[in-house]
């Protein structure tokens, strides 16, 4: 089951709020993206939806089911990182199968479950071939490969195409887009300060600042009509500037938007 639920999570380090009471549904077949720059919680909140920190307060729901107290590997998650984490003395069909392998699936259905997942991928031909023998990019369809190969409900990205170029980081943008349309089941939450890759793949963006949620929408809605300041400036290119604005004998000051 997909969808996942953050009711008012909080996380903290040693007396430290680093995520403050998080509202937020990712919807089934959802792509969420978290944004928001280098502290702002994102990255903790996909941490506590994979099990890898424990929330002082409130609940994770995946599928409507409370994952809260579960260990990682109970929670049927698919999970690619920043440095793609492939093991370098495993081929690339063996890295695939860890997972596999790790939830004790049958052993006949595993060469099966590995050759789709490759061949979503793209990288069905480079089975056998070692990491080290990839490029980045293709490292990286191997590690989605792996996250996929368990037929995951949530897939989780965290700043997935970071260390890649600009020209790799483009294809592999419109690679996640057509995975998102064969897989239409399975939600996903992309952690970026990439406002280019959020605006592209996402269909909602959530946008995070100083340990909380600061706004959620489309990202035409949040381009066009952000709710906050922050957003405003954070969200596009934008000028904020100071207005004065009088009606029925009342005067308000405040900013406003300009693209």
């Amino acid at each position: 089951m997909s969808g996942i639920r953050f009711d008012g999570v909080s996380v903290a380090y040693d007396g430290n709020t680093v995520l403050d009471r998080l509202d937020l549904t990712v919807e089934a077949g959802e792509v969420m993206a978290l944004l928001g720059p280098s502290g702002s919680g994102k990255t903790t909140a996909l941490r506590a939806v994979a099990g890898f920190v424990r929330p002082v307060a409130g609940r994770v729901l995946i599928g409507g089911r409370d994952v809260t107290a579960l260990p990682p590997h109970k929670r049927g998650i698919g999970m690619v990182v920043q440095q793609y984490a492939l093991f370098p003395h495993m081929r690339v069909e063996d890295n695939v199968a860890f997972g596999l392998r790790a939830q004790k699936a049958p052993k006949a259905a595993i060469p099966g479950r590995v050759a789709e997942a490759l061949e979503m991928t793209g990288m069905a031909a480079y089975a056998r071939r070692y990491p080290r023998e990839l490029s980045g990019g293709q490292q990286q369809r191997v590690a989605i490969a792996r996250a996929l190969a368990i037929r995951p409900g949530v897939l989780l990205l965290d700043e997935p195409l970071s260390a890649l170029d600009a020209q790799l980081r483009s294809g592999m943008l419109a690679e996640l887009a057509r995975l998102h349309r064969e897989l239409p089941d399975v939600s996903i939450l992309y952690v970026t300060h990439d406002q280019v890759e959020a605006l592209t793949l996402a269909d909602r963006i959530a946008v995070m600042d100083r340990a909380r949620l600061q706004d959620c929408g489309t990202p035409q809605e949040l381009y066009r009509a952000p709710r906050t300041e922050f957003t405003a400036s954070f969200v596009g290119n934008a000028n904020l500037l100071p207005v004065t604005v009088a009606e029925g004998g009342a005067v308000f000051e405040g900013r406003a938007l300009a693209r």
